[in-house]
């Protein structure tokens, strides 16, 4: 096994990593989120940049549409519909196979745990992904940024806090907690949330990695 250390501060032993904008592509989700409200998709995507600019909720993006939006009720009459969650391999950013592969042959124990449904944690189960474990807030209880979702990250994986890196492209809901969980975290310049936020000194400062691929991770975690 080789193992991989970060500037001296010690041995990795897992990575675990988000989901949307980490690993998927969210762009077909959110554009048949657009056509079941039956608002342009355009429109629906503007209004969604708007309100990740100004560090909200992208759950907030509803309700300017719908002013009595319930997500967990619109979820299970998409379901009903026939027009529910889908996850297929064409969602998967082009490097998520090749990195965690890459991790895995590192001798890492790599793990994927978001917040999304219980239905996305068999979905991506399905693409069989080189990965250990997948795990869901929906599955859980327990949504991010929750300091407990990240204790059970911490349970899952292999090694202590400060041996797991979590990578996310969301500061809020993934740098910070992560940290303030005791473990490493690298920070996705992908999505909108990794895009606006990675050049925000608050981020540089929290950051252990600000990585543009999933590619970079076992190099920048194998550099002494």
């Amino acid at each position: 096994m080789d193992e991989l250390t970060h500037g001296g501060s010690g041995r990795v032993s897992s990575v675990v990593f988000d989901v949307g904008e980490t690993l998927l592509d969210d762009t077909r989700e959110w554009g048949r989120w657009a056509d079941w409200l039956g608002v342009p998709r355009h429109t629906f995507s503007a209004v969604l940049g708007a309100v990740t600019a100004n560090g909200r909720n992208n759950a907030e993006t509803f309700n300017y549409f719908r002013s009595d939006f319930d997500l967990v009720a619109e979820r299970q009459r998409r379901e009903q519909s026939g027009f529910g969650e889908e996850i297929a391999d064409e969602d998967l950013y082009p490097d998520v196979r090749s990195a965690l592969a890459a991790l895995r042959r590192a001798g890492l124990w790599v793990g994927i745990a978001g917040n999304q449904t219980a239905k996305a944690a068999a979905l991506l189960d399905q693409l069989g992904l080189p990965v250990d474990a997948i795990a869901t807030s929906g599955e859980w209880g327990v949504a991010k940024p929750d300091g407990e979702f990240f204790r059970r990250v911490i349970a899952r994986a292999s090694g202590t806090a400060s041996e797991i890196v979590y990578v996310g492209d969301h500061p809020e809901n993934d740098l910070y907690p992560a940290k303030a969980a005791g473990m490493r975290a690298a920070l996705i310049r992908r999505g909108p949330w990794g895009h606006l936020w990675a050049d925000d000194p608050r981020v540089a400062e929290s950051a252990d990695w600000i990585i543009d691929s999933l590619d970079e991770l076992p190099r920048v975690l194998a550099a002494e």
